[in-house]
């Protein structure tokens, strides 16, 4: 995996907004309306193809393939695996309870009532091990097609073991332990398939902070949730123990959405148990107006040898645009604890994490990705 070595290179968590003719194609597929999947497959090769030229037209140097061909970061194995054919609803965390007329309005969300998340109710088994090869094949080629500068790496994302079993209810299994043991081994082959083709795996791991006070985790004690949370990583461990660290990265967030966040479990009280995880590098919320504080941790707690962190500059769910010098002070106090070489710049999370969920209007994500490329130049020149 490529690091800041010479200046603070950029990237993002993965998603990004699709067009709107391909979310209407995507809607339909979900809702079991007819749907050609020559031109589905053919507008998604093409989202691809741009979404990648976009990227580095605005200065990202790690690209993605922007999950385009996905309805949802975490919801897509349900079309890849067996197990799936249950009634499941999208889990409500303790804040809702709090605040339930600011949450029944964010309900209204045209890409959350399109969201699909069934719930086990049989054998996991991977059923369709080309769909990871038709996403890889789309890449590849958008990068092909690239006719100038070309990015400094690329990544795709997978599911992680933690937040699928988080989206998508066990009403199977004995434990959540045999249901997390079954996606790990379903999970295996696309994440191997994903850096067999070259590319960095990011594995999305938002169940690591975003579950504390959701589902079966209400009212844990913080340490009833960390054995939890490892039970979640020593899944993960074990679906890419065969997997190179330098190889990959993971995402830990809080959940992507504006709202209150007011019982968000504090980076202090994991951060051990996400860097017992194998990934090399964490991406992670950090700059967020309830998580924004949190880099004075590193002032305590040091990066464990090898590990590299990509915090986020900008915030993915509000369209401001953030200032290019905002962006550099956000990067350098970073750089200043752990090491420059040791930070690339990200974003708190995706700008399109289900199919129809914009909160960021798409023509400013791309004005917001430009901001982080001039930060990390302001950046790179103090700090080098």
């Amino acid at each position: 995996m490529k690091t800041s070595t010479e200046r603070i290179l950029t990237t993002h968590t993965g998603s990004l907004p699709r067009p709107d003719d391909l979310v209407q194609m995507m809607f339909d597929l979900e809702e079991g309306r007819p749907v050609d999947r020559s031109r589905l497959d053919e507008r998604i090769r093409t989202a691809v193809v741009e979404v990648v030229r976009q990227q580095v037209a605005c200065g990202v140097d790690v690209v993605s393939d922007g999950e385009l061909g996905k309805p949802g970061y975490s919801n897509y194995v349900k079309d890849r695996l067996s197990g799936f054919e249950g009634a499941g609803s999208l889990r409500s965390r303790a804040e809702w309870d709090d605040f339930p007329e600011y949450f029944e309005r964010m309900r209204q969300d045209a890409g959350l009532r399109h969201l699909k998340t069934p719930a086990c109710t049989g054998p996991v088994k991977l059923t369709d091990p080309e769909a990871v090869q038709r996403d890889i094949e789309r890449f590849k080629a958008a990068l092909a097609a690239l006719d100038g500068p070309q990015p400094e790496e690329a990544f795709m994302t997978a599911a992680s073991p933690g937040v699928i079993a988080h989206f998508l209810d066990n009403q199977y299994y004995a434990s959540q332990e045999a249901y997390l043991a079954a996606l790990a081994d379903a999970m295996k082959p696309e994440y191997e398939a994903i850096v067999a083709a070259g590319f960095v795996l990011q594995l999305d791991c938002p169940d690591l902070a975003m579950t504390r006070h959701s589902g079966a985790n209400r009212g844990l004690s913080t340490e009833e949730f960390r054995r939890n949370i490892r039970r979640q990583v020593e899944a993960l461990n074990h679906a890419v123990a065969d997997i190179p660290a330098d190889r990959m990265r993971m995402h830990l967030c809080w959940g992507n959405y504006e709202g209150p966040h007011h019982l968000d479990v504090p980076l202090r009280d994991i951060i051990d148990v996400v860097f017992s995880a194998r990934p090399s590098a964490v991406s992670f919320e950090a700059c967020n107006p309830r998580h924004d504080h949190e880099w004075k941790l590193f002032e305590e707690v040091k990066l464990p040898d090898g590990k590299v962190i990509i915090p986020g500059v900008l915030d993915s769910t509000t369209n401001y645009i953030e200032h290019p010098e905002l962006v550099a002070q956000r990067i350098v106090r970073y750089a200043r604890l752990v090491g420059r070489e040791n930070v690339l710049a990200g974003t708190d999370c995706g700008f399109g994490t289900f199919v129809g969920r914009s909160q960021v209007h798409p023509k400013i994500t791309w004005a917001k990705l430009q901001a982080m490329a001039e930060g990390a130049r302001l950046a790179s020149r103090e700090l080098w």
